[in-house]
């Protein structure tokens, strides 16, 4: 795959960062600038999206905690700038250009859904700042101002909706689609319709309904999920692509309706063991997900990490759970410890220098992975995971790549 020269820079429909809106707060830092360097967290803390992306602030201090233990990076110790974009995409892009151009971050992380990051994207280009985006996503993007941390479909979705066709899932053959209306869901879901057409599997095969985000009524489509898999003609899934507080009333309804996944499984591509808090998990066994890290990956690096979690969350009372964790969570955690690395390798903390060192860094992700980055861009490889709903509000491993696979930015899918 080409690199930088093939960047897709799709930005989204009337966003811009010139909205006439009130400006993010930014907890300022603490410390004297001249023995610190700076970064930026672009998580919202309110709004649809604060259950999910509130944890991330707290695991990137937690990380550069760490790592100011061991002495800092270049002489300096690492400060954590904070701000709130309240789950409302322009105010990402308004926050990003603050911390850029006031704040004077090394680096940016941020960023949950695709069209947060696309507002930011044109403000970490036009500065040439550098964002690590910890979630995986659409792909069709390649910009040198952003760190993909986490996987593109091809290393993600197509294995598990792979899984789910085969002999070893449910041999689904016919596909119901719900996202939420924005550029992920979209493009996933152009991409999955390519793929099922490639496999030479007919329209009628498969329905795509979209929803605003935040919606929290799904009786009706539900309803519709039951009669499509009544049609016959196979067996049919749900591929979930709604995000933020969408997903655990989504799964409540279908509980409630009666289904099963024995009945309709469904792959929650955004689903995240946060999403089960409060859920009597019992009724939704069996529904899966995909992703990068599962709190239940086995190995040392994963116990080590859930027991930094939760000391943190009881040493700085963190107001989430101390004994959940989620695959967003250790992205973000990963990424300040690939930008130290590359910052010390670099003995800078200009972008054009660190950009230049991530070649060849690796680093023992709490999923038990060694993860790693290439000259070729700035993706991150990574191992997938396919989990399944337990009783305990959890994900019990059901199949996991045998290596990191190579990340493929671009899809050949139309």
């Amino acid at each position: 795959m080409d690199t930088f020269s093939r960047r897709s820079f799709v930005k989204a429909a009337g966003v811009g960062i010139a909205t006439p809106i009130a400006m993010p707060s930014i907890i300022r830092p603490a410390y004297a600038a001249s023995g610190t360097v700076k970064l930026g967290c672009l998580f919202s803390s309110s709004g649809t999206m604060a259950n999910l992306e509130g944890r991330l602030n707290h695991v990137v201090r937690m990380a550069a905690d760490e790592i100011n233990a061991k002495g800092g990076v270049n002489g300096k110790t690492i400060d954590v700038a904070v701000s709130d974009p309240a789950s409302d995409w322009p105010l990402y892009a308004q926050s990003a250009k603050q911390m850029l151009d006031q704040e004077k971050v090394a680096a940016l992380f941020g960023c949950w859904t695709s069209v947060s990051r696309k507002t930011v994207l044109p403000v970490v280009e036009q500065a040439d700042g550098l964002l690590f985006y910890p979630l995986h996503f659409e792909g069709e993007e390649n910009s040198k101002n952003i760190v993909y941390v986490n996987s593109p479909p091809t290393s993600s979705v197509l294995p598990a909706v792979d899984y789910l066709m085969g002999e070893d899932g449910v041999s689904a053959k016919r596909f119901f689609m719900i996202g939420s209306d924005y550029v992920w869901p979209r493009t996933i879901n152009k991409q999955l319709k390519a793929y099922w057409k490639s496999k030479g599997i007919p329209e009628t095969a498969w329905k795509e309904e979209y929803v605003p985000l935040g919606f929290s009524n799904f009786q009706t489509l539900v309803s519709q999920i039951r009669a499509f898999a009544d049609q016959g003609g196979g067996k049919a899934i749900v591929v979930l692509t709604v995000v933020g507080s969408s997903i655990p009333d989504f799964l409540r309804e279908f509980a409630n309706q009666g289904l099963k996944a024995t009945d309709v499984p469904v792959l929650g591509l955004d689903m995240v063991e946060a999403d089960l808090e409060g859920l009597n998990t019992e009724p939704l066994v069996g529904h899966l997900n995909c992703w990068a890290y599962l709190q239940n990956a086995k190995g040392p690096a994963n116990v080590a990490f859930l027991k930094k979690w939760a000391d943190y969350v009881k040493a700085k009372n963190v107001p989430f759970k101390g004994d959940v964790a989620i695959d967003p969570m250790v992205s973000a955690y990963d990424s300040v410890h690939l930008w130290a690395m590359a910052a010390a390798k670099a003995g800078s903390f200009a972008v054009p220098e660190v950009r230049k060192a991530f070649a060849g860094l690796t680093f023992d992700c709490p999923s038990g992975y060694k993860i790693g980055m290439t000259a070729e861009n700035n993706y991150v490889s990574r191992g997938v995971f396919i989990g399944s709903v337990n009783e305990k509000q959890g994900f019990d491993v059901l199949w996991q790549s045998k290596d990191t696979p190579k990340p493929v930015p671009f899809s050949t899918l139309g």
